[in-house]
């Protein structure tokens, strides 16, 4: 009867995310006409300021150097200020179309895909979340990202998924280990690695934390579903299963990890370039 519930309430939350995911494809798809403007209006201000600068510059003799200098003080910080606006709207809209991309991408479908783009994104994406739902969480991500990796073959939203299932994962594990060593008194800093490159003919994606490990038991239980060392509420128990069939049955690579109890895990995607 205790498994029955936990079933029971397991699938409740998978219904709720189920829920929770279409609401956030509708907010993002509202949000991004009025970033759009806010960019458009940005790129805008910027061209009349370059206008205005043409202006001060033809009547430079009727205005004291006091007052030049403070002009052109003026007008080099809002163009900054719209740089910065600009850029930061753009990464915005950046986050918005992974989100949608996740939602509406075809289901199997293999396209083009910058895998260092969604890896980088969805990453900051578990990060934040991590953040906003534990207080006091911060950890230091290392990445490194192939320098002039093509588009490759791939279903863009699922293999999006599994990054954020195990980066999830990876931040709820640094987390678990910073709290002990908070209680204990105990100096922590935590750390997650993430990497993209080739080899052989291979896509290698690999996110490595310095959290609280694996037992044994968790290690032979990791990809069954329903399973998970989270509380009730917190987990589904089926990102892993789900994750492995991703890039297993999905992509026809290989899911990897090693894991040393309080030390912490590594997982690794290994999934074949189509050509």
């Amino acid at each position: 009867m205790t498994e029955l519930e936990q079933l029971k309430q397991q699938l409740e939350k998978q219904e709720k995310l189920a829920s929770l995911g279409m609401l956030s494809a509708g907010i993002a798809h509202e949000i991004q006409n009025p970033l759009n403007f806010v960019i458009n209006f940005s790129k805008m201000s910027n061209k009349l300021l370059d206008d205005l600068t043409d202006v001060v510059e033809d009547n430079a003799e009727r205005l004291s150097e006091a007052d030049r200098e403070d002009l052109s003080d003026i007008v080099a910080d809002l163009k900054e200020n719209m740089t910065q606006i600009m850029e930061n709207g753009e990464r915005a809209v950046s986050i918005i179309q992974g989100i949608l991309l996740v939602s509406r991408g075809k289901e199997n479908e293999f396209v083009p895909t910058d895998v260092c783009h969604i890896v980088k994104e969805y990453v900051r994406l578990s990060y934040h979340a991590m953040r906003a739902n534990c207080q006091g969480f911060n950890v230091t991500l290392r990445e490194q990202y192939q320098e002039g990796l093509p588009m490759i073959m791939a279903i863009p939203q699922d293999l999006s998924r599994a990054v954020l299932n195990v980066m999830n994962n990876a931040c709820y594990a640094v987390w678990r280990k910073s709290e002990v060593k908070k209680e204990k008194g105990e100096d922590y800093s935590p750390e997650i690695e993430i990497t993209v490159a080739t080899a052989d003919d291979n896509l290698v994606i690999t996110i490595a934390d310095n959290g609280e490990g694996m037992s044994d038991e968790v290690k032979q239980r990791l990809f069954e579903n329903f399973f998970t060392t989270k509380p009730i509420g917190q987990g589904t128990g089926l990102g892993m299963s789900i994750t492995r069939d991703i890039i297993e049955n999905k992509h026809g690579g290989k899911v990897s990890f090693t894991s040393t109890e309080g030390k912490g895990t590594t997982f690794t995607f290994t999934i074949p370039i189509k050509k």
